[in-house]
């Protein structure tokens, strides 16, 4: 990756990170906006890195269940239309197998919100599989336990 490259990809990512902190600080619409303004520029063409961390967190600043579950199948799609020397390069191979997790617990997620639990149970046991790639840590861990938070949700549909 040329450092021209680099330095528009951590801009990107920058960016995403700037919604982000709206999002969590509770300016939904705000962080909206700026992710739909970042989806427009990088384009359904665009690398799928960006497309995939910036998807996930979009189905995040989603207020309608089937709009947030359109999101995340689009992160979901990026995800998998990684390059594994894209990742290298960006040494990100390990973080993208950390996200698979919660990609798939957040689909269960909107599965269960359309009162889908069929569909659920397939992100949910997809889920629990991949979080065997977690690391014994914070994430790891608060990953885990929302997959058994889910479950217990499942088991009472």
């Amino acid at each position: 990756m040329t450092e021209q490259q680099q330095a528009a990809d951590d801009g990107v990512m920058t960016r995403i990170g700037q919604a982000m902190m709206l999002l969590h600080g509770g300016d939904r619409e705000e962080a909206r906006n700026r992710f739909g303004v970042l989806w427009q520029q990088i384009g359904p063409e665009g690398d799928p890195l960006h497309r995939c961390t910036l998807a996930h967190y979009m189905a995040d600043a989603q207020d309608d269940p089937d709009t947030e579950l359109a999101w995340d199948l689009r992160a979901l799609s990026a995800a998998e239309g990684l390059a594994e020397e894209r990742l290298a390069a960006h040494g990100s191979a390990v973080a993208l197998r950390a996200l698979y997790p919660s990609l798939h617990l957040n689909l269960a997620a909107d599965y269960v919100k359309l009162q889908r639990p069929d569909a659920a149970r397939v992100h949910l046991d997809r889920a629990r599989v991949a979080s065997d790639t977690l690391d014994d840590d914070g994430y790891g861990n608060g990953v885990r336990a929302a997959i058994e938070r889910l479950e217990l949700r499942l088991r009472a549909m």
